[in-house]
């Protein structure tokens, strides 16, 4: 099944969610760009945008909400008004309150996204975490469909988190399970967290990019840039996409030594790199583990859209239970 096949399969693919009466909007705030999508009853999107994200500063919760608003809006007028809308944030989230407790990248602490949301647009409100949401989709209608055992998904991108999916539900443990971008895997690289060595600050897209920077002296227009110099051979980009590999095969084995799930599915900028990433990634995984369960490692299906899928599922939940809810 194609990409754009499985981003238009219902959400019942699985049996795991119902289906609304009508179209949802689903909002995933990135840490760069925000998107959104106007989904019909099957799945099916039937419009989508994005701008840029707020940038941190005073205020900005207030402006992604009226970003969140007005992307809403647009795609509401481009089809049937949506029964619902579903909205997803970085960092720590609290999803049964409907508060986003924190975010190093965007700056903000303590946020009622859940409640701002509706106000600003009339509608039911799912609200939920990018990470857990894009796990979902990618897990009903990508990667991952089908597969009812332990999932992870770990997007590489701005910053790294993973979602875990148990049986098809994202596992939370209130807001703060997932946070593998800030574990040890280096010595001293700084990282946003105030910690030095995360896997975030080795492993992600935007630490792929900064370090080559760094190391090189030239310039390097995003990670996409860096992984063409490593097919080439550059010997600077071959020694930082090797590190970033290691430190990414670690945290694949440690995952698969305490959950052993069955698919990691890998997501975000950096797995544009397909084999160039997955390849050595596979090797290095392999040779960490021993008597451990060995996950089937894949790249992601439904590409920059899976966090928006993602809302629009949760949006779907809450138009056709009557309720907000979270993931």
């Amino acid at each position: 099944m194609s990409t754009s096949e499985r981003a238009s399969t219902s959400a019942t693919a699985t049996g795991s969610a119902p289906v609304p009466a009508g179209p949802v909007v689903g909002v995933d705030v990135g840490g760069t760009f925000t998107k959104a999508v106007l989904t019909d009853a099957t799945g099916t999107v039937l419009a989508e945008a994005h701008r840029p994200t707020p940038g941190p500063g005073p205020g900005v919760a207030e402006r992604v909400v009226e970003l969140a608003g007005r992307l809403t809006e647009e795609l509401g007028a481009r089809g049937p008004a949506p029964l619902a809308a579903g909205l997803v944030v970085p960092g720590t989230v609290d999803e049964r309150h409907g508060t986003a407790v924190h975010s190093e990248n965007l700056g903000w602490r303590d946020v009622p996204f859940a409640d701002l949301f509706a106000r600003r647009t009339g509608l039911p409100v799912a609200f939920g975490h990018d990470v857990r949401a894009g796990g979902l989709a990618e897990s009903r209608l990508g990667a991952a469909a089908g597969v009812r055992d332990t999932v992870v998904f770990l997007p590489l991108g701005t910053g790294i988190a993973a979602a875990l999916l148990l049986d098809g539900r994202p596992y939370a443990a209130g807001g703060a399970a997932g946070e593998i971008g800030h574990v040890r895997v280096a010595s001293d690289e700084p990282c946003v967290c105030g910690l030095t060595g995360c896997l975030e600050a080795v492993a992600s897209a935007a630490a792929v990019a900064r370090r080559y920077r760094r190391a090189s002296g030239r310039p390097a227009d995003g990670a996409k840039e860096v992984a063409a110099l490593v097919a080439a051979g550059d010997p600077v980009a071959v020694a930082v996409w090797r590190e970033a590999v290691d430190a990414l095969a670690a945290a694949v084995c440690w995952l698969a030594a305490v959950l052993a799930p069955h698919t990691v599915v890998i997501g975000g900028g950096l797995s544009s790199a397909g084999d160039l990433l997955l390849d050595p990634l596979n090797r290095r995984v392999t040779d960490g583990l021993t008597f451990h369960r060995r996950p089937v490692i894949t790249r992601a299906l439904l590409g920059d859209r899976a966090g928006a899928l993602g809302a629009a599922l949760l949006a779907a939940e809450t138009a056709t239970t009557g309720r907000p809810t979270g993931v």
